[in-house]
């Protein structure tokens, strides 16, 4: 798309000799200028904008970013960038400043966190609506990649929707994240928690993984995931009012699971290892060591595919569950989700 916007507006030769022309002629004036420098003069009223609300944030395990999120001196981050750390150092991009902070909250199933610092001079990002995006939006993603402090990168939002998963990582358990924001703008180590900005200077994600390729068994290039802004700021919230999210807006069926594997360790269902007193399973029946074989019609052989499911649906929704139980007999029966709590 970026392409097709220079190309078009580039399309106009005889116009373009004119005006260079003119700017060579003694005493003439600069020449307007083009599609090309309209967008870099965008790029950096943009970077000088947004750029001083993102930070760095250093733990004893590691280094990410984070984004201002209100004149309190709370910031918004990974859960993964903070998962276990014992010390947290913010330093603005200017890198002047290194300020020590504290965790406020956090909520691995949405790979989302809090932290903050004792300084409420710091400047806030806005926070736009996610909803509204589009596909082919340019948006540019700024961060640490590899520790390369105040770092900018450019792309498109390349898809929306996306219900994406990623791995457990030391402390981190894990986190399926519906309703992804998929960007070409490069992601890399360290740009974890920054900011996904549009032109108008509005944070609409926050950078959390990348795809993988298993060919190259690297990152595959163009292919990043921001969390929404709108659920970021769902969960931001809360976080920063109580320390926890008691409206996660994701649907849960109230058991504790784990894979189950054969005698040659291939995993081939998910089997419940005990169900919540008066929770949706519970009431629907379902009971400990029985294994959980699809969800409306769609199988789920694993936790992370199980988890794919349910981060599509709401709480309130009707699930057609299939269930296999310990004498090998199945049963369909129909579970109304509960909400996964905090």
């Amino acid at each position: 798309m970026i392409t097709g916007l220079v190309l078009v507006a580039g399309c106009g030769g005889g116009d373009a000799d004119k005006t260079n022309a003119a700017a060579t002629a003694p005493g003439a004036a600069p020449p307007a200028p083009g599609y090309a420098g309209q967008l870099e003069q965008t790029y950096e009223q943009v970077v000088k904008t947004v750029l001083p609300s993102v930070v760095q944030i250093d733990t004893d395990s590691g280094l990410g970013s984070g984004v201002i999120y209100d004149n309190k001196g709370d910031i918004v981050t990974n859960a993964h960038v903070v998962a276990g750390a014992n010390r947290l150092k913010v330093t603005t991009a200017t890198g002047k400043k290194a300020l020590p902070a504290q965790l406020i909250g956090q909520y691995a199933p949405d790979d989302l966190a809090v932290v903050r610092v004792s300084d409420g001079s710091l400047k806030p990002a806005h926070f736009g609506d996610s909803s509204r995006l589009t596909v082919g939006q340019i948006v540019l993603a700024m961060g640490n990649p590899l520790g390369l402090s105040g770092s900018v990168t450019n792309g498109i939002v390349s898809a929306v929707g996306r219900t994406v998963s990623s791995p457990r990582e030391g402390a981190f358990p894990g986190a399926t994240i519906a309703g992804a924001v998929q960007t070409s703008a490069p992601i890399n180590p360290g740009n974890s928690g920054g900011a996904l900005v549009t032109l108008n200077n509005e944070v609409i994600g926050i950078p959390a993984l990348a795809a993988s390729d298993p060919q190259i068994g690297g990152a595959a290039a163009g292919i990043g995931f921001a969390i929404p802004s709108n659920m970021v700021k769902l969960i931001a919230d809360q976080l920063i009012r109580s320390g926890r999210v008691t409206n996660s807006g994701r649907a849960a069926l109230g058991v504790t699971i784990r894979n189950v594997a054969d005698l040659a360790g291939n995993v081939i269902g998910v089997g419940v290892v005990s169900v919540t007193k008066g929770g949706p399973a519970d009431r629907a029946g379902i009971r400990p060591n029985d294994v959980i074989v699809s969800v409306n019609g769609t199988k789920t052989p694993t936790t992370a595919e199980l988890s794919d499911v349910l981060a599509v649906l709401k709480p309130g929704d009707k699930a057609q569950v299939v269930v296999q139980h310990p004498d090998g007999s199945k049963t369909t029966t129909a579970v109304t989700l509960g909400q996964l709590p905090g």
